[in-house]
């Protein structure tokens, strides 16, 4: 028997919510299938498992809080024959340390009585409503004759979330300054002959196919490391634990509010038309609250920007157990001095902040330097 057991998905997570099961007691499952969906207060998180076997027994139902570490479900090994499932939980057999139960019905959405009669609502709105806990009685419809639509129930849903999510950010934030000694760092870098690239490669494209410039950022933050890796990974149990991979977090922000930084795998390694499509795919999956455990967990260092916002220069913090982050501003149109002249050139500040239990200043100046250099020569991107 293999206890599945709820994983932690972040430094500052301490419970979730099952919110689906997408297998039953019987199914075979193999490494790496995704099982069942839980929700923090940073959103809807898919969770895989790590072993083959057959699904056993269901122990948390779904609506059900628990915390970090609670057995979630039962499976056979795949070597071992199953016995009989049991799809009902083992409540009293196996207690667990529930922190708190909203015990929603499996098969139904609860509605009072008093608007089963009169409220529309479709039957997709009806299953994200229960895989939200959502209560309908205080969903207003926008579809027609007044019908409850999927996205009325994400918008309910939405809602309630930024001041969890809001609360859940301060708390991480605040032991990140309290704990981790930062050194910051900045440098400013021409991006002009790049971004006349960028367009030149552009104009080959479809509009769905072309490049922003992000991802040259991103793939030149993971070139930069494979100089200076000692910023790339993570401090535990008190010292540094070096990523054989690159895996860079995108702080994204969200419609509902709040700020989210799930990673894109193994960057160094992508080409640039890959990376554009992985990007898009998370930007979007991420805003509809769907991301996976791996992509919130395994990030070795995040990428941020207010670039869009105008915003010239900023100075993130850390997210733990990182040891790093770089931040980039907005690209902005200055006086530049070139080759004795000055002139004017699209140029973008960049900073990175950083551990100084794992890497010094000396090490962040380098690793900016090669940031640098790799922005000004795309064809190495």
């Amino acid at each position: 028997m293999t206890e599945f057991l709820m994983p932690s998905l972040g430094a500052d997570m301490e419970a979730a919510t099952v919110v689906e099961w997408r297998v039953k007691p019987g199914d075979a499952v193999k490494r790496g299938d995704i099982v069942a969906a839980v929700e923090t207060d940073k959103g809807i998180i898919d969770i895989e498992v790590f072993e083959e076997g057959i699904l056993q027994q269901i122990l948390v139902p779904v609506g059900e809080k628990v915390s970090v570490g609670a057995v979630l479900a039962i499976f056979n090994g795949a070597d071992q024959k199953s016995s009989k499932p049991s799809a009902e939980p083992l409540e009293k057999e196996q207690p667990k340390p529930v922190l708190e139960s909203t015990q929603i019905n499996q098969s139904t959405v609860p509605t009072p009585a008093s608007e089963k009669s009169t409220q529309r609502i479709s039957p997709a709105a009806k299953k994200r409503a229960k895989a939200l806990s959502v209560d309908l009685a205080n969903v207003k419809g926008t579809g027609a004759q007044g019908a409850i639509t999927t996205a009325d129930v994400e918008q309910a849903a939405g809602n309630a979330k930024p001041d969890a999510m809001r609360q859940a950010i301060a708390a991480a934030m605040s032991r990140s300054k309290q704990e981790i000694p930062h050194y910051y760092l900045a440098t400013t870098v021409d991006m002009t002959d790049t971004l006349d690239w960028l367009a030149e490669k552009n104009t080959n494209l479809p509009v769905q196919a072309r490049r922003v410039y992000a991802v040259l950022l991103i793939k030149a933050v993971a070139l930069a490391l494979a100089e200076v890796p000692e910023l790339n990974g993570y401090w535990v149990d008190g010292q540094f634990k070096s990523s054989n991979k690159v895996n860079i977090g995108m702080a994204i922000s969200l419609r509902q509010g709040g700020l989210i930084a799930p990673a894109l795998h193994d960057v160094r390694g992508k080409t640039l038309d890959t990376l554009m499509a992985e990007f898009r795919d998370l930007v979007s999956r991420a805003r509809a609250g769907r991301i996976s455990r791996a992509e919130f967990t395994e990030a070795s260092i995040t990428v941020s920007s207010l670039g869009e916002q105008g915003v010239e220069m900023m100075y993130s913090i850390i997210h733990p157990p990182q040891v790093a982050i770089v931040s980039f501003g907005s690209v902005i149109e200055r006086p530049w001095c070139v080759d004795g002249a000055v002139v004017p050139r699209k140029l973008i500040d960049v900073s990175l902040a950083a551990d100084h239990r794992a890497s010094d200043g000396h090490r962040g100046a380098l690793f900016l330097n090669h940031v640098n250099q790799y922005l000004q020569q795309p064809e190495l991107l």
